[in-house]
């Protein structure tokens, strides 16, 4: 019941739960700090200390896109060169041409956005650029249409070009995400989808808004998903004391159980195994079943690997037995 009830909140409150290593997480931190740090100083030669803090705010806002999620839609190049540009011409206008600096700065904000998904450039730290033309103060202002030159056209070719070249250094991470390859660390047996791109184009209609993950990608995911699920299962002989065991649900249903210990017996209604659950639904509980219902249960041999519950490879379990 917790777990279901936890599963809720985390959802409503829309927190991240796909796996990313620890060396991802580094990655994109190291990777944001030279990309802003190289920035800071062409925006600081150009405007000054003052006026650079709020350029600087939304390339921040694009340093966390392109060096944390480097293979995403809003992260790529014609949504931050066309988000940032068309954005800053759009406020630099704004300010000319609306002289309540309010109802200027909302305008500059909306007409970006509506121009960004027309011209299918969608960055949000686009909106960040535009409200700075308006209220980035006497420094920006004096500026005119020099700011869509310098620092913002500048600074965009800075960030892409730290993005390119820092994320080439890492064998999984490519930007712009068209030289991305799948990694795999053994070559796997892929199904033949029967989901083509008129079905994705519909699926996505039907949702009618913007999805940041790419068709590329979801095909991907789908045929790795279902290759993996359909390749791996459980048989009542697998069954090992000490191992870890998921079912392989989603949300609140997910749950992983460790045998503790066994029965004894060879087969039959006799042979039991004694199990408590580690993570997921039911936590801390433990319980007994036959080594059957265990196996109908069980989806598939998992290990712990930092923060992640990951599937343990049948011909590496097979090798190292």
């Amino acid at each position: 019941m917790v777990q279901r009830q936890q599963a809720k909140w985390q959802s409503f409150l829309g927190i991240e739960l796909s796996p990313v290593s620890h060396t991802e997480k580094i990655v994109s931190a190291v990777g944001g700090f030279l990309g802003i740090y190289c920035i800071l100083q062409i925006s600081i030669h150009f405007v000054g200390h003052e006026a650079a803090t709020l350029i600087v705010a939304s390339m921040g806002a694009s340093a966390v896109l392109v060096f944390a999620v480097p293979h995403g839609p809003l992260s790529q190049l014609w949504p931050v060169i066309g988000g940032h540009l068309l954005s800053a011409i759009i406020g630099v206008s704004c300010y000319k041409l609306v002289p309540e600096p309010t109802v200027a700065a909302a305008l500059a904000v909306a007409i970006a956005i509506g121009v960004m998904h027309y011209l299918r450039c969608i960055h949000p730290p686009g909106g960040a650029t535009a409200l700075s033309a308006v209220v980035g103060g006497p420094a920006l202002h004096q500026m005119g249409y020099q700011f869509v030159l310098t620092p913002v056209m500048i600074n965009v070719a800075v960030i892409v070009s730290v993005a390119i070249g820092f994320n080439y250094l890492f064998s999984w991470r490519r930007y712009p995400a068209h030289f991305k390859q799948t990694r795999h660390k053994k070559p796997v047996d892929m199904p033949t989808t029967s989901i083509g791109h008129e079905d994705l184009v519909y699926a996505l209609s039907e949702v009618d808004s913007f999805i940041d993950v790419s068709e590329q990608d979801l095909l991907a995911i789908y045929e790795l998903a279902t290759g993996r699920a359909e390749a791996v299962g459980m048989h009542v002989d697998a069954m090992k004391l000490g191992s870890y065991y998921s079912n392989g649900k989603y949300g609140a249903e997910w749950s992983v159980r460790q045998i503790v210990d066994e029965s004894g017996h060879s087969a039959g209604p006799e042979d039991r195994v004694i199990f408590k659950v580690v993570a997921g639904m039911d936590r801390r509980s433990s319980g007994v079943a036959t080594r059957e219902q265990f196996a109908r249960w069980a989806r598939h041999e998992v290990y712990r690997d930092d923060e992640n519950w990951c599937r343990v490879d049948p011909a590496q379990a097979e090798f190292a037995g």
